[in-house]
């Protein structure tokens, strides 16, 4: 069986050609005036350009809080005119207004078989609510096209109402799997996923589940790339950036290598980095922690991010340090070397300036 084809009524274009009353237009969307206790939506007539049409399934796309209701309002003819929905007004109770000129309901659900004939249908969609939450009304769908189980049934059972109207609902259950099916792909991309399946791509693929959505339909799409550049500096640089909204500086062991045979002074190194090859340090402006607490909680993050068997050390940087000067071995200081000066009557002395050498 081929997939459906659907009339859609969802966007505030198509809104604005209807007749609606206490209805008032959000965005896309038309939900109940706040002061009213009964609403409803005429559509204009869908052109099938065919005679006796049969007309099949109606979907609406809606919120329905607790206390409120829906009903469902058809008619089809094949005459192009009805003056009588062109002067429709509610003089009173709107939804004695609709059955008015519509007769009885078709449905008091937002699905709907109609099995209605005739080339052009009207429908109206009423809302009732009894609670201070309103209903909305997003999205109204009117089956074009599909292929019906009785297609594939002798003609003589193809002509009987009750086997179209008992096999409508196999169809239509039919047709639901089969574009649930079509649809299941949506699911599996982060930016149309719902927020429940969201958050299940994000434990599947072990993302921080304290992200917010948006975080999350961001963040999920390079997920895997992160995670083969995580124990790189580059990725290290990532996870510092992520938890404390600074990029840090990575200095490894082997970049200052002091046994190197290009390292002019080895004993200077050693000095200011050490000798333990297993270590690297992270370099971070001293205020990126409000207090020892959310430091010491950083570095126990951090802990979970870095190659198997190395250490990272913490260093704060003060305002002014000369990172080549710097020593990583807990002596948070640097060494000034002598800078040539002529003093004269343009000069000016500050109160912290150190003359000498």
């Amino acid at each position: 069986m081929d997939a459906q084809t659907y009339w859609h009524f969802g966007v505030a274009e198509r809104w604005r050609d209807s007749i609606c009353l206490s209805m008032n237009l959000q965005d896309d969307s038309l939900q109940l005036a706040d002061d009213a206790f009964e609403g409803a939506v005429l559509l204009p007539p869908l052109d099938s350009g065919e005679s006796d049409f049969r007309w099949g399934r109606v979907r609406l796309t809606a919120y329905l809080p607790k206390d409120a209701s829906v009903q469902i309002f058809a008619r089809a003819s094949d005459d192009p005119e009805w003056d009588a929905w062109k002067r429709f007004q509610a003089d009173g109770r709107v939804s004695e207004a609709v059955r008015t000129l519509f007769g009885p309901p078709r449905a008091s659900v937002g699905d709907a078989w109609l099995s209605d004939t005739g080339r052009r249908l009207w429908l109206a969609v009423c809302f009732a609510s009894g609670g201070t939450e309103k209903p909305r009304l997003d999205e109204v769908s009117v089956l074009a096209e599909s292929d019906h189980m009785t297609d594939y049934l002798p003609s003589i059972y193809q002509k009987q109402d009750f086997t179209y109207r008992y096999l409508s609902v196999f169809t239509a259950m039919f047709h639901d799997m089969e574009e649930r099916i079509r649809l299941s792909r949506k699911q599996f991309a982060p930016s149309s996923a719902d927020p429940e399946m969201l958050r299940y791509l994000a434990h599947w693929l072990c993302a921080d589940e304290n992200m917010t959505e948006g975080e999350l339909r961001s963040a999920l799409p390079h997920v895997i790339e992160e995670y083969e550049t995580m124990y790189t500096v580059s990725g290290i640089q990532r996870t510092v950036r992520h938890l404390t909204g600074q990029t840090p500086l990575i200095i490894e062991h082997f970049t200052v290598d002091p046994n190197d045979p290009s390292c002019s002074d080895p004993e200077l190194y050693r000095r200011l980095f050490g000798d333990d090859p297993y270590r690297f340090f992270v370099l971070l402006p001293q205020g990126t922690f409000a207090d020892q607490q959310q430091m010491e909680r950083f570095l126990e993050q951090l802990k979970e991010f870095v190659p198997a068997e190395t250490t990272p050390e913490l260093v704060l940087l003060k305002q002014g340090v000369q990172l080549d000067q710097h020593t990583y071995l807990g002596l948070n200081t640097s060494i000034g070397e002598y800078v040539a000066a002529v003093i004269d009557e343009t000069v000016t002395i500050h109160n912290d300036t150190t003359i000498g050498g």
